[in-house]
């Protein structure tokens, strides 16, 4: 794992880079495939001292980016507390590996003798089936209009295909029109 450390308006002194890599370097044991791992410490000039020291870390594992900020009234406080948050983190995210089974989550197994059931897989309930007749997207927004509906699912009269009609949360209208991949 490479761990880049810098600093704003600190120094890094080689004892803080010592404890900084001892604490932080215990990432890679809970999660191996970490690429690189950055950290910022950072000293704000701030009215309360709790608050004056700042460490950012981003940690990058295979893409997945997991990041956690801490405050501390000394550099050494802020380190254990985001060291703390960054382990949190990489134990939620191993979790949902488990949860998804691409992994195993070696957290769960830790704190429980028997294995846990599986959560049940995500299946379709319902199918709906219904005629959809050719018409131009101003008919088809009226009549998603008049269903009161968020969705509307018709046939294009002009490009003879399926599109999907939606209400944005900005209260305009998106179109989909699908193409063969």
């Amino acid at each position: 794992m490479e761990l880049q450390i810098t600093g704003q308006n600190i120094d890094i002194l080689p004892s803080l880079r010592r404890y900084i890599e001892r604490k932080l370097g215990k990432l890679s044991r809970h999660l191996p495939n970490i690429m690189e791992s950055k950290v910022e410490v950072l000293e704000e000039k701030t009215k309360s001292p709790e608050q004056r020291f700042v460490v950012q870390v981003t940690v990058n594992s295979s893409g997945t980016l997991l990041r956690g900020e801490e405050r501390g009234q000394d550099l050494f406080t802020a380190i254990d507390k985001v060291a703390e948050v960054m382990e949190r983190q990489i134990e939620h995210y191993k979790g949902k590996l488990y949860d998804k089974g691409r992994g195993i989550s070696l957290a769960r197994s830790e704190f429980s003798e028997e294995a846990e059931p599986a959560p049940p897989a995500k299946k379709v309930v319902k199918v709906k089936r219904f005629a959809i007749k050719p018409m131009p997207i101003d008919e088809a927004l009226e009549q998603m209009e008049l269903l009161g509906h968020d969705f509307f699912l018709f046939l294009n009269a002009e490009t003879e295909e399926v599109n999907l009609l939606y209400r944005r949360k900005d209260g305009n209208y998106g179109l989909i029109e699908p193409e063969l991949g």
